[in-house]
């Protein structure tokens, strides 16, 4: 017997909302059809070849691959829902088709949408009189013959797409506050089943559920730095070679320049002989206790540079590690990433004063992560990508996480970015910015998420400079007595797990925990 309901179940359904909100209920089902009754009342179509199959239990097929099409059913009264059903693609006849399902449909030919693709992606999209628009994107396995579960919510301005359970794109979007539901092909054929559209939604888990409790303090890398890629399995700088603490600037260049893993305790503040020192891979450099650290020079973890490279070489350095140190007088960087350095872990240091960047990271450096430091009153803060000519190295790089990190009355580039997709500034503090807080440019793609801002005019922007704009989508922020910052363009999500804390207790955590001496050496 089909659990389809008719108009008159959906009519009760919609009634019972509002018992269920007076009761405390949490959701209510608007629509259910899995077919079983054999055939598809209630649903119109739009191109295709639809038809109630089989597929181990009753379907509702569309079995063209030669056009697009569609099938809708619903009212045009809904508003904030999610429709969920399972989709098995059974043939494209393209390298970029795909299955989906709609939410607030006004016509054949606007509506949103969560597309499954053959090129391996899934798209929550805008289809506006015949013209799409993406607004996220993520990377999933698609495999023609296998079934997926697609879930689309929409509740106010936001939009969330899951696969198989994980949410995998949000967005923002004011285009239309309700509509029908329905699923679609893009030459391709499919199977749908168990359509479902609920409200009052209660969201599935995701693999960054927000949480009130304060993140335990990282022992591994996480963010970009725990991808495997580029031939490294996340990252582990030092571990399983020999550990030595250094209490002198010789000793301490000697230990970073030797070859293999190796864990280097700085114990002290040493006076380096500037400018810049190299770091070679499979290091770990760790202040002990609160007071260690480095002045007058600054570390660089990269070979030296050669526009001519285009592409990660095999000797790039990589996997390096930098935490609890102090830094101090710097005559060029703080730290320095560049030439294709890879799987670099910046994590709870301090600096203070120097002549240019806290942490920079450019010319197609990549998978690094920069968590839990304290930027005290400095200017050019963290610069990703150098130069607007540089897309060469940049261009698919850069990918770099930003994370609980305090940005204590700092002027500007909290990051800048150029060129890098996928760039994630979240759960961090600034406050009294002097200039601006994150600047997106040459379609760089940012994620502003979870922030905390005070006192900062603009927080964040588009373009900086001679700079063209890039791309940046801020989600649940926190503004006091702060400007609310400039979006624009759609960002992909990461491909990496990771815990949101509300951004109204990101202040106390961070204020509380960044910076050197809160972890051990």
């Amino acid at each position: 017997m089909s659990r389809r309901t008719g108009i008159w179940s959906v009519l009760i359904a919609a009634l019972l909302l509002v018992a269920f909100a007076a009761t405390g209920a949490q959701a209510a089902t608007l629509l259910s059809d899995d077919f079983e009754d054999g055939n598809a009342t209630g649903w119109t179509t739009n191109g295709g070849s639809w038809s109630v199959a089989t597929d181990g239990s009753r379907v509702y097929r569309q079995g063209g691959t030669s056009s697009d099409a569609r099938a809708l059913t619903g009212t045009a009264s809904w508003t904030d829902y999610a429709v969920q059903a399972r989709v098995k693609p059974t043939a494209f006849s393209g390298s970029n088709r795909f299955a989906a399902v709609l939410a607030r449909v006004q016509s054949s030919t606007s509506y949103y949408y969560l597309a499954l693709r053959s090129n391996n992606t899934v798209e929550l999209k805008r289809l506006d009189n015949g013209s799409s628009t993406t607004l996220d994107t993520a990377s999933v396995t698609v495999s023609a013959g296998t079934w997926y579960t697609l879930r689309l919510e929409v509740a106010g301005t936001a939009l969330r797409g899951y696969v198989n359970g994980t949410l995998l794109t949000e967005a923002a979007d004011t285009r239309w506050a309700g509509g029908r539901v329905g699923v679609a092909t893009f030459y391709t054929s499919a199977n749908f089943d168990d359509v479902e559209v609920t409200t009052g939604v209660v969201t599935p888990p995701s693999s960054n559920p927000p949480t009130s409790e304060p993140p335990a303090q990282p022992n591994v890398a996480d963010g970009w730095a725990s991808v495997n890629a580029w031939g490294q399995n996340g990252t582990s700088g030092g571990t399983g070679g020999a550990t030595v603490t250094v209490t002198s600037a010789s000793a301490f260049l000697s230990a970073i320049a030797q070859p293999g893993p190796l864990t280097v305790r700085v114990q002290g503040m040493l006076t380096l002989p500037g400018p810049m020192h190299d770091v070679t891979s499979d290091k770990t450099i760790i202040g002990v206790g609160s007071g260690s650290g480095l002045t007058g020079g600054g570390l660089n973890i990269g070979l030296p540079i050669d526009d001519d490279i285009t592409a990660p070489p095999a000797n790039a350095v990589h996997n390096v590690i930098v935490r609890n140190l102090n830094f101090r007088g710097w005559p060029d960087d703080a730290i320095n990433v560049q030439m294709f350095s890879h799987h670099v872990w910046i994590d709870h240091n301090t600096w203070t004063t120097g002549s240019d960047g806290g942490v920079d990271v450019k010319r197609g450096s990549s998978y690094v992560t920069i968590s839990w430091n304290h930027a005290d009153g400095t200017d050019k803060n963290m610069l990703l990508g150098h130069d607007d000519d540089n897309g060469a190295q940049d261009i698919g790089r850069l990918k770099v996480s930003y994370h609980h990190n305090w940005f204590d009355g700092t002027e500007q580039r909290n990051p800048r970015v150029r060129f890098g997709d996928g760039v994630h500034v979240y759960n961090n503090h600034y406050n009294d910015t002097g200039n601006y807080g994150v600047a997106s440019t040459e379609n760089a793609g940012v994620i502003v998420e979870g922030n905390s801002f005070e006192n900062v005019e603009d927080p964040f922007h588009l373009g900086e400079g001679s700079s063209g704009d890039g791309r940046l989508v801020a989600r649940s922020n926190c503004f006091v007595n702060s400007g609310t910052g400039e979006t624009g363009g759609s960002v992909g999500a990461v491909s990496y797990a990771y815990t949101l804390q509300p951004c109204a207790q990101v202040k106390a955590t961070v204020t509380g925990q960044a910076g050197a001496g809160h972890i051990s050496g």
